[in-house]
């Protein structure tokens, strides 16, 4: 099964729309992923030709208009603060913020995967630093695929999205830099 894996899209902030390099770069995925900061109700309907979409509500999807230019996300089934999926063998949690490998936590990461995720999860997919990752720590696999729009917090430019494969017994993610992508 390939996943698509985007986050911190920030339209309209970042631009009125996503980059057409996302949609090339997602094409033939079974599942979109899309880890939070969205910003607006659009970005899930545009990404969703390509497949099935869920989100992570980010710290900048309120469901209220705000003074920084965002309208505001509304409830929709397929926004949570987090997700708990069981694909392929694996249990895979999204979240916006989860604890990277420079923070405290990831120290004991069975205190955040309990808050975010209620249990213990094989693969943690997560956005809000804008910043591209992929590590595995004690058996978890975390995946974050930066920022398609704003990548390492930078001017709006071409950034990252990520494809995870998983099978079973089997994962693997790929960071996809935008600006390779041909159209």
């Amino acid at each position: 099964m390939r996943i698509g894996l985007i986050a911190d899209t920030h339209i309209p902030e970042s631009g009125p729309e996503l980059p057409r390099q996302v949609f090339k770069a997602l094409q033939g995925v079974a599942l979109v992923l899309h880890a939070g900061d969205l910003h607006i109700i659009d970005v899930l309907d545009w990404l969703a030709p390509i497949a099935p979409v869920l989100c992570a509500r980010g710290n900048g999807d309120t469901r209220y208009p705000t003074a920084a230019k965002r309208p505001g996300v509304p409830d929709d089934p397929r926004i949570k603060d987090s997700h708990v999926l069981e694909l392929e063998g694996f249990v895979l949690g999204m979240t916006h913020g989860f604890p990277g490998p420079d923070e405290p936590a990831w120290n004991n990461l069975q205190k955040p995967m309990n808050f975010y995720f209620g249990r213990r999860v094989d693969i943690v997919v997560c956005g809000d630093t804008h910043v591209e990752l992929v590590t595995e720590k004690d058996g978890v696999f975390m995946v974050n695929p930066g920022s398609p729009t704003l990548p390492h917090n930078l001017l709006p430019q071409l950034g990252t999205v990520g494809i995870l494969e998983l099978r079973p017994g089997f994962r693997r993610a790929e960071i996809i830099h935008l600006k390779d992508v041909k159209l």
